[in-house]
């Protein structure tokens, strides 16, 4: 996800508008209308898949993460897009594919390759820890503030993935899998089925420690690592993940807009305040101050009803979709996805 360097003034802690609060809060008067929104997302996707025993034709379906295809790899590879900040660096466009080809020869269940990461690399890193961690404690949801200790951060080393996959599965049971960039949705999503997360090695350009186009290890650390140590949110994530298995290309277009507005950009309330989850929120410092300045659209979440289109290159989210609790939120996408998966049997 874009990450910008926002330098207005820290803005007062956002309160959640009445209408979001008196709607959350009246879940039970509308679970009739999520129940009708699900049976007619179940229906559809019933006529979709015809006869096809609830898998649409033609797709693989993994029976454990040996089977996911992370090779498969979209958007940026060596020859990087105008609008990248190493567009014109051929040294760096180098060093990523050196360090691409690490992921591409891994095996799973075998040590992840170790980087050593250049100065201009741990420079880079180091700047955005420096100014990230400076919002956490009034931004980021208590999840991510109770796991934060566990990594033991600095700015003057870059974590190796092998060493937070260690800590990860430790605390909740998940992998980290290197990978040579953005993987294809269905591939991804898949993974997620399996307990496994894709991890991405390479580091931004050093001319914008503060922005990427695109995922990098410093979005991984920073964003998705320290949430994949709490058990609800490992619940909520693989919940996406299972509904994925098999799934019609239009469930798999659904699915990613709710993983894009729940594990990129979810919001979490927290008494009458709003704090992040999502990765695209967690290693922006722009997005976390857009986050409480007032003009985000602030909607219930509810993965039944359809997503909105998902926007990532004109600037920062025009709305965040928001949980009642964690635990509420996981419990209506474990509803959804598993009404999805029972509608293919």
């Amino acid at each position: 996800a874009p990450v910008q360097v926002n330098s207005t003034p820290l803005a007062s802690q956002r309160k959640l508008p009445s209408y979001s609060r008196t709607t959350v809060s009246q879940q039970n008067h509308a679970a009739p209308q999520r129940q009708r929104a699900s049976r007619i997302v179940r229906e559809k996707s019933l006529r979709c898949e015809g006869s096809t025993g609830g898998y649409s034709q033609g797709v693989h379906v993994p029976k454990s993460i040996h089977d996911v295809d992370n090779g498969k790899i979209l958007g940026f590879g060596a020859d990087l897009a105008k609008e990248h900040p190493g567009f014109l660096d051929e040294a760096y466009k180098r060093r990523r594919m050196d360090i691409v080809s690490l992921a591409k020869s891994h095996t799973f269940g075998e040590p992840i390759p170790r980087v050593e990461y250049s100065s201009s690399e741990v420079t880079a890193w180091g700047t955005a820890l420096r100014e990230l961690k400076a919002l956490y404690p009034t931004h980021a949801c208590k999840e991510f503030l109770r796991n934060w200790d566990l990594f033991e951060f600095r700015e003057d080393v870059v974590p190796q993935l092998q060493d937070v996959h260690d800590i990860i599965h430790a605390q909740t049971g998940w992998n980290i899998r290197p990978v040579a960039g953005l993987m294809h949705p269905r591939d991804f999503l898949n993974g997620l089925a399996f307990e496994t997360f894709h991890s991405t090695q390479y580091v931004r350009h050093e001319s914008q420690p503060m922005y990427t186009p695109e995922p990098d290890v410093i979005h991984e650390l920073l964003g998705h690592v320290v949430m994949l140590t709490d058990p609800n949110y490992c619940h909520l994530v693989k919940c996406i993940g299972e509904a994925s298995l098999g799934a019609t290309e239009k469930e798999i277009w659904h699915l990613t807009k709710v993983y894009w507005y729940t594990v990129e950009f979810g919001v979490v309330k927290e008494g009458d305040s709003i704090k992040a989850f999502g990765a695209g929120i967690l290693s922006s410092y722009g997005e976390l101050e857009h986050m409480i300045d007032g003009s985000p659209i602030l909607e219930p979440f509810d993965p039944s009803m359809a997503q909105p289109k998902m926007s990532y290159k004109d600037g920062f989210q025009k709305r965040y979709f928001v949980m009642d609790s964690f635990e509420q939120g996981c419990r209506l996408l474990e509803e959804f996805s598993a009404g999805l998966v029972r509608a293919r049997k």
